[in-house]
């Protein structure tokens, strides 16, 4: 484990074009990389932001084309990168799996996880949204299956404990993913802007400040084209254990970039240790 590292979470507006979403994604990817950052991730469906039936329509296995590409570049790069998420094929012809995959700076697979907690909400005046219409949700536990239920991933950098945005909400999750000892939590994200302006910032640093762990944060912004559903907040963002944004990306595309310096988080649980103390 380094101790210290530099970090990205990049913003996208990805769209239904996903040539366009690829040269976007690659190009933030190849400028965090020239910043030095050796851990960069994506957002939530940074492959594909479209009408959702013909998302599932474009779903591939983890051993696919999508995947072979971010791949690729993170060997040639020799970092490691997050692809946020992607449609991932089941076995239900409609619906796919929402995933987000670990790569390791020599391309390959180090994890994946199933997004648990689908998005399905209708907001009084805002968004109306039932993701479990298309996506079908990850499972706990399960043998035979190296991406199914709760993933903490270790690395040299750390150990990254994995999520997808609406599971920001749910605090059991990220308990247990730093209770085997995550450092670092991945949200990738698509966060409305109805729920985000409210609840993207306040909900991270809570995570962080709950946990004692960094939070990185990748985000989409802006509209996407898929029948004017969803416009995405943004802000991706990174979050230091102490529960301070410590950088975040502006509107349209772009980066969040920052030093990680995971003795910072063993200072914190030093000076707070609410690990020895809880009691439920």
């Amino acid at each position: 484990m380094s101790g210290r590292f530099v970090a990205a979470a990049v913003q996208l507006t990805s769209t239904s074009d996903e040539a366009a979403n690829w040269e976007a994604a690659q190009g933030w990817i190849e400028r965090a990389a020239a910043r030095g950052a050796s851990l960069v991730a994506t957002p939530e469906n940074t492959t594909y932001l479209g009408p959702h039936e013909e998302k599932v329509r474009r779903a591939e296995p983890l051993d696919g084309p999508a995947v072979g590409r971010f791949a690729a570049l993170a060997r040639r790069l020799g970092i490691h990168l997050l692809l946020g998420s992607f449609a991932e094929r089941s076995d239900e012809p409609s619906r796919c799996y929402n995933t987000s995959v670990l790569l390791g700076p020599d391309g390959g697979v180090l994890a994946a996880y199933r997004k648990l907690h689908l998005f399905d909400v209708d907001v009084p005046g805002g968004v109306r949204f039932a993701e479990s219409a298309t996506c079908k949700p990850g499972e706990l536990g399960g043998p035979g299956d190296p991406h199914r239920g709760l993933v903490v991933a270790a690395t040299p950098l750390g150990r990254l404990g994995l999520t997808i945005c609406y599971d920001l909400r749910f605090a059991e999750l990220y308990r247990r993913l730093a209770g085997p000892g995550a450092d670092v939590l991945t949200v990738p994200s698509a966060f409305t802007l109805a729920t985000g302006k409210d609840h993207w910032e306040p909900l991270l640093r809570a995570r962080a400040i709950e946990n004692q762990c960094w939070v990185l944060a990748p985000a989409q912004h802006g509209r996407h084209d898929d029948g004017g559903l969803r416009e995405s907040y943004g802000h991706a963002m990174i979050v230091d254990p102490w529960g301070l944004p410590v950088a975040e990306a502006s509107d349209g595309p772009g980066l969040a970039i920052a030093e990680i310096d995971l003795e910072r988080s063993q200072r914190v649980r030093r000076a707070i240790p609410v690990r020895q103390h809880r009691r439920l």
